[in-house]
């Protein structure tokens, strides 16, 4: 990840869980021109992979994703987000439990802000008609973002085999229609 944005590009933040196949999921995606996994969310500085796992500091594992919006917008991203893992299950996602696996929303900008908030509430309603609980997914601003330790960054193209906890509900998230 750059500390400077180029010209036109955009910054989106995401945790859905484990943080490995939330990357590979939106590297794929055309017009995200990098990724970054990291912690983000919490209260203590600098912290680490053990830190997040043993300690209260407040983090969850979340995806920075740098992208051209002249070829994805932020509403596919959630579009993306929202069909991808299960934002109904509170403080864990499968497997893996506790407040760092939680759903988040880390807005960079107002208008993503507005468009998150107005994708929740839809595909609230979407969940709801198929029997899921209320969403739990946290929208907030975004905080600092810790870059995660190296052996993390693009794990699953290095270990192809490896866990990955990305799992969706199966249900629709009609984010075309959402405007801001």
């Amino acid at each position: 990840m750059t500390t400077q944005l180029p010209t036109g590009f955009e910054t989106a933040i995401f945790g859905m869980g484990c943080f490995w196949g939330a990357e590979r999921l939106l590297w794929q995606l055309e017009g995200v021109t990098s990724t970054a996994v990291g912690y983000a969310g919490g209260h203590t500085v600098n912290p680490t992979y053990k830190d997040i796992c043993y300690l209260d500091t407040g983090h969850a594992e979340v995806v920075q994703v740098l992208f051209d919006p002249a070829q994805l917008t932020y509403q596919i991203l959630l579009k993306t987000f929202w069909e991808s893992h299960n934002p109904t299950q509170g403080m864990r996602q499968g497997n893996d439990v506790g407040s760092q696996y939680r759903s988040l929303i880390m807005c960079t900008t107002e208008t993503q802000r507005v468009e998150a908030l107005a994708s929740k509430d839809v595909y609230a309603t979407q969940l709801g008609a198929a029997g899921y609980p209320a969403i739990t997914t946290e929208i907030i601003p975004a905080t600092e973002f810790f870059m995660a330790e190296e052996y993390h960054q693009r794990y699953l193209e290095k270990n192809p085999n490896g866990y990955c906890g990305i799992g969706g509900t199966g249900v629709s998230c009609p984010i075309a229609s959402i405007h801001a």
